[in-house]
């Protein structure tokens, strides 16, 4: 089992040579990022705002990405009761930082728009909109506009190095908002109420190696006492030998993680069975579960060079987590998701 390197006192982010200064993990964003501190080509920097609205029913997911020779814009609606997801995934070219993604997730709006669609992330005192809209989306235009409130005081913070100069990952996950808005598509509309509907945010600035893959897991619901619980499971790139980035997030509060592995059907055999139950084991007994799916968000594309394959697979949760303390949390059918990505960028 590795150490866990907390990094607590504020810090730029980057030396002067454009390397992390202190790889670990920490609870909020205490490490300064600064887009001008990044020593390699503009063309390597990747920067990105995800947002996961789920409450096990159906959910929406919104990103901006401005991965430095291609920008990305995609919204992604799924309904897990009738089995379907449509995801629209507008690129760009060269938008090499044009996109100005804030340098930090506290503050700074995102805005992000083209012809025939738009992407907004607004910062509205103590709450977040999120405003989506898409003339063409499957069969009919979608808008959706959701608020998120009640951001968890605690978050995975984490700064990973690659074995390269000048790379790195600096990945914040916001697991727990309170969500509360509606999606119309196709005359329906979806409405996320408060009291079910939870958000994660993935916030990502950094410059990646060309070819990696990553595992990703994360839930958050209320238990039956009413408390709210949730983590942030992964792994698979970088050296991790400062921290993990596995944690679990008790009424907003931050219980860090050893390592975690999913144990995905037929991977051992490289032929993944995606729908069929996985399991998640830890190195510290520490977050032993099982996950059901119910839909895999599958998307492949590649153009040679340049390949993405994808499997986000959404279901359902049932096991137990320890907190730091010893309380032994045990948590059934709770809504996530778990994902494997190979990635040739």
């Amino acid at each position: 089992m590795n150490p866990q390197t907390e990094i607590s006192t504020p810090g730029a982010l980057l030396d002067a040579k454009g390397n992390l200064a202190r790889p670990g993990f920490s609870r909020s964003l205490v490490q300064d990022y600064r887009r001008a501190d990044v020593k390699v080509s503009p063309l390597r920097i990747k920067e990105w705002d995800y947002y996961l609205i789920n409450n096990g029913r159906f959910a929406l997911a919104l990103t901006v990405a401005d991965n430095g020779y291609m920008g990305l814009d995609s919204v992604s609606l799924l309904d897990f009761e009738e089995g379907w997801e449509i995801t629209k995934s507008p690129m760009s070219f060269l938008p090499l930082g044009k996109k100005h993604l804030p340098e930090t997730s506290v503050t700074g709006d995102v805005h992000s728009a083209a012809r025939g669609y738009g992407l907004h992330f607004i910062h509205e005192g103590e709450k977040r909109v999120l405003i989506a809209y898409m003339d063409k989306f499957g069969e009919s235009a979608l808008s959706a506009r959701v608020e998120l409130t009640e951001c968890p005081e605690d978050s995975l913070v984490i700064a990973t190095p690659f074995d390269k100069p000048g790379h790195f990952y600096y990945n914040q996950k916001i697991v727990g908002f309170r969500a509360g808005g509606y999606v119309n598509y196709n005359g329906k509309t979806y409405t996320f109420e408060p009291s079910d509907s939870f958000a994660v945010l993935d916030w990502g600035r950094g410059v990646w190696t060309y070819e990696n893959t990553w595992y990703w897991s994360s839930a958050a619901y209320v238990l039956p006492s009413g408390t709210p619980f949730g983590w942030n499971l992964g792994y698979g790139f970088g050296d991790t030998s400062a921290a993990s980035e596995n944690m679990l997030f008790h009424a907003g509060t931050a219980h860090k993680l050893g390592g975690i592995k999913f144990e995905i059907p037929g991977e051992a055999e490289g032929r993944e069975r995606f729908t069929e139950p996985w399991k998640f084991t830890s190195d510290d007994g520490r977050f032993e579960a099982d996950f059901v799916p119910v839909l895999d968000r599958a998307s492949c594309t590649d153009v040679k060079l340049i390949k993405s394959d994808q499997h986000q697979v959404f279901g359902k949760f049932t096991g137990k987590a320890v907190l730091d303390n010893g309380t032994i949390v045990e948590f059934s059918d709770f809504p996530g998701f778990a994902e494997k990505v190979s990635n040739k960028w």
